[in-house]
């Protein structure tokens, strides 16, 4: 809650000493006198109107930057909470509204003070946040527990608190003040608030890319919805996405595309006819006369009479530019921004100068933006700008954290991807799920989260990898990366060092912190979980494979070194839920063929966190934990009735 700003004084009353707090006006009191006009959007990198002040949120530094325009060198380094993640202006400019995502809580920084002097406690995993037009409400938009809150800024208290669907991510909001958008980061949804009436008014679902013949053409299902960004004539917003192709088996030019959807804001839908796609409205060609691939599209910037568009990819690590004027398609990528993992941009108020957010590198890179001339082409401009004192992250897992994200073939020791495809974020999104059921060539596999990962014994769904080196298997196959080294072999000394930089990067806890289940009360499990525990570890038996602090079997099974190993195959179970595609396999050349698997038995995957990481079992078929308890069939299993799964089902989805 808000803290009070005042001071004590005392009273002498009957004898006794009464203390007392006043609240009275500092400098840090909110002021409403300046109502705002223009569409605004949350996102990572903002300007104040003169554009000589820029604010950048430096994520896992859990620091908010400024930036003087000027001298182009950071003012000031502010300390805030944990993944600050997006920024707000408020309208008047004196306070700056931070999400920090792994406090649960929205720091206030006073622009005056250069401090944080107020925080707003919030709900699970604040990510988005936007004023109001008089900045007397900050709407906040929880990513963990689905809800859009609406906080009195004065106060610091939250005044609603409204159900949205799944995963809400980043707010835009109409230049009249009447209309918040919140795109939903892995339904491909998009919902409307209606803020006077407080409600939402309409969601609507990015339409499917339709199936081609062509595998190589982009086709799919939108996910991963980085952004919502409005255009200047206020007619229309860009969405930077994914379309993910889930028919074929998974390879890296046929299952990954970038896009970006285009919304009309009036009528609120989507113009499925100016996706802007790869080999269609992006495609430049290079010196060989082939298309240039990029990769993971995440922040959107226009020139102000709405003549060019600039997006970048994270992924590639690109700058790709659209000429508006002429067509709308793609007419320049500026390739390898100097920084890695660049993650928001914004162009300065001449209309000259792009500034790249690079959230793995933490720097700033400044490009000329070729100004609104048709004929002038984006290119890179001084040297990137620091904007924190120390990487708080160890050099490993920094370099572990930066392969995860990154889809450059270029930069490292060897090509994590092929032609820049993908990254290894494509398909776990922001490490965790991408909530897609994917076609492998064993068969339908539930993309798994990376949540304590490292802990949880074997790696896939069939338990057929037990060291992280394994994984070449999945770049070589899946990702068209380092097809130079022979499976079988030991990997050069520098390329088994970018899979320790890797693991050392998942390993870590905080990397991907398990997330806080909403379905506890005040900490504790509900009487219905209490009840549910007793059946789990009881009457149905789940802690039978389910156990241990993981809450799986998988972590015994180690050979006499007490190393995790492939060849012990008692802990996959067969539990009836193989489907007509999941094949046998006579193992890999990793493991010298000594890994095979039936198709039918599966590794035990752990519970902690779980409710987060729907649709369930190794093949998607589950849609709730309920759905996946009725779906375990196997000899002896104890009949439970509806209320008693139910019961366990509200423990499972406790477990954090």
């Amino acid at each position: 809650m808000k803290k009070i700003i005042g001071y004590a004084t005392a009273f002498l009353l009957a004898g006794t000493l009464v203390a007392c707090s006043i609240q009275t006006t500092t400098k840090d009191t909110p002021s409403f006198d300046t109502v705002r006009k223009e569409a605004v959007n949350s996102d990572n990198i903002l300007q104040n109107k003169e554009g000589t002040e820029l604010y950048i949120a430096n994520l896992d530094a859990n620091t908010v930057s400024i930036v003087n325009e000027k001298t182009q060198k950071v003012e000031e380094e502010i300390p805030v909470g944990k993944e600050p993640v997006q920024l707000a202006l408020s309208p008047d400019e004196d306070r700056l509204y931070v999400s920090c995502r792994y406090d649960n809580k929205i720091d206030v920084i006073s622009l005056e003070e250069g401090k944080v002097v107020d925080s707003y406690e919030v709900g699970k995993e604040p990510f988005g946040l936007l004023t109001s037009q008089n900045g007397k409400t900050l709407y906040v938009a929880n990513y963990r527990e689905s809800t859009i809150m609406m906080v009195d800024v004065k106060s610091g208290d939250v005044t609603e608190t409204i159900p949205v669907h799944d995963r809400p991510r980043t707010l835009a909001e109409t230049a009249d003040g009447k209309k918040i958008y919140i795109p939903h980061y892995l339904s491909g949804e998009i919902s409307v608030l209606d803020a006077e009436k407080k409600k939402v008014a309409k969601t609507f679902k990015l339409a499917d890319s339709p199936d081609v013949s062509d595998r190589k053409k982009s086709q799919g299902i939108p996910n991963t919805l980085e952004q919502f960004v409005i255009a200047p004539d206020g007619k229309t917003a860009w969405i930077p996405h994914l379309v993910t192709n889930v028919d074929t088996p998974i390879q890296f030019e046929e299952t990954i595309f970038p896009a970006i959807s285009i919304i009309d804001v009036e009528k609120d839908e989507e113009l499925v006819n100016e996706r802007k796609e790869l080999f269609d409205e992006i495609n430049v060609l290079d010196s060989k006369n082939e298309t240039m691939i990029v990769s993971n599209p995440y922040d959107v910037a226009f020139q102000k009479d709405g003549s060019k568009a600039y997006v970048v990819m994270s992924g590639s690590e690109d700058l790709v530019v659209f000429d508006l004027k002429r067509g709308g398609n793609a007419t320049q990528i500026l390739r390898r921004i100097e920084g890695d993992n660049p993650r928001g941009i914004l162009l300065n108020k001449d209309g000259e100068t792009l500034y790249v957010h690079n959230a793995m590198s933490h720097d700033l890179a400044t490009i000329d933006s070729g100004g609104e001339s048709v004929h002038s082409r984006a290119k890179k401009l001084n040297d990137n700008i620091s904007l924190i004192k120390k990487d708080p992250l160890d050099p490993q897992i920094r370099k572990g954290k930066t392969i995860f994200y990154s889809a450059n073939s270029e930069e490292f020791e060897a090509d994590i991807t092929g032609n820049n495809w993908m990254s290894c974020a494509s398909c776990h999104s922001d490490g965790e799920i991408n909530g897609l059921t994917l076609m492998t060539g064993k068969g339908q596999r539930n993309v798994p989260t990376n949540v304590q990962t490292s802990e949880n014994g074997l790696f896939l769904w069939d338990g057929s990898r037990d060291d992280f080196t394994d994984y070449l298997l999945t770049v070589q196959g899946e990702m068209g990366g380092m097809m130079k080294y022979e499976p079988g072999e030991e990997l050069p000394a520098n390329v088994e060092k970018m899979y320790d930089d890797l693991f050392a990067f998942l390993k870590e806890p905080q990397s991907f912190p398990v997330p806080q289940s909403p379905y506890k009360e005040n900490g504790e499990l509900t009487s219905s979980a209490k009840e549910g525990k007793a059946l789990f570890e009881g009457k149905a038996s789940c802690i039978s494979c389910h156990s241990g602090s993981q809450f799986t079997d998988s972590v015994k099974a180690t050979g006499e070194d007490g190393k995790l190993t492939t060849d012990v195959t008692d802990y996959l179970h067969d539990i009836g839920t193989a489907n007509r595609y999941d094949m046998s396999t006579k193992g890999d050349p990793r493991a010298k063929f000594t890994n095979p698997r039936d198709g039918k038995s599966f590794d035990t995957p752990s519970l902690v966190g779980v409710w987060a990481t729907g649709p369930y079992l190794h093949d998607g078929s589950a849609g709730t934990i309920e759905e996946s308890i009725l779906g375990h069939q196997y000899e002896g299993k104890s009949e439970l009735s509806q209320i008693e799964m139910s019961k366990i089902a509200d423990y499972v989805r406790s477990l954090d």
